[in-house]
């Protein structure tokens, strides 16, 4: 998503800094996850069938369906050229202002689970504590900004928060 959303945006330039730092960050999350699941994780030859590789399985196809999905729903609320932000409608921002966030976030904690790594839930929960606060003022945002936006949107998690 570091390496692919910022060429589909329209609007704004995406900011390099952002690109570059993200980058960064996905190179050194990625050497410490291979890192674990190659030099230190030992599963069972009937792994693949315990519960917890194929919830986390689920649930991680599950994130990144809803992440793509809510991606292109983004990207096609604006006209090229085009700035002004405008409310995302349907998939789950039926339900959440951040259903792109979400996806996201739900997506890394099926991986966590799914590969029962420390390096695994603390990008999950790292996940969950950078882009969680993003869609909570995203919400505010929306609410702030359009008289019209859908009160009964949460901000994050549908019917929750």
């Amino acid at each position: 998503r570091t390496f692919i959303y910022p060429f589909f945006t329209r609007g704004r330039p995406f900011p390099l800094q952002l690109l570059f730092f993200g980058t960064l960050f996905c190179i050194y999350n990625g050497f410490l996850q291979g890192y674990y699941l190659i030099y230190c994780a030992e599963y069972p030859s009937d792994w693949c069938t315990d519960i917890r590789f194929t919830s986390g399985l689920v649930l991680f196809l599950l994130g990144m369906g809803i992440n793509i999905h809510s991606d292109l729903l983004l990207r096609q609320l604006r006209k090229p050229g085009e700035v002004t932000y405008k409310i995302p409608q349907g998939g789950l921002f039926t339900y959440v202002s951040g259903a792109n966030y979400f996806g996201e976030i739900v997506e890394w904690f099926g991986f966590a689970i799914a590969t029962w790594s420390l390096p695994a839930f603390a990008f999950a929960f790292f996940t969950l504590c950078c882009i969680g606060p993003r869609a909570y003022h995203h919400h505010r945002y929306y609410l702030k900004t359009f008289t019209d936006y859908p009160k009964s949107r949460k901000a994050l998690i549908p019917f929750v928060f």
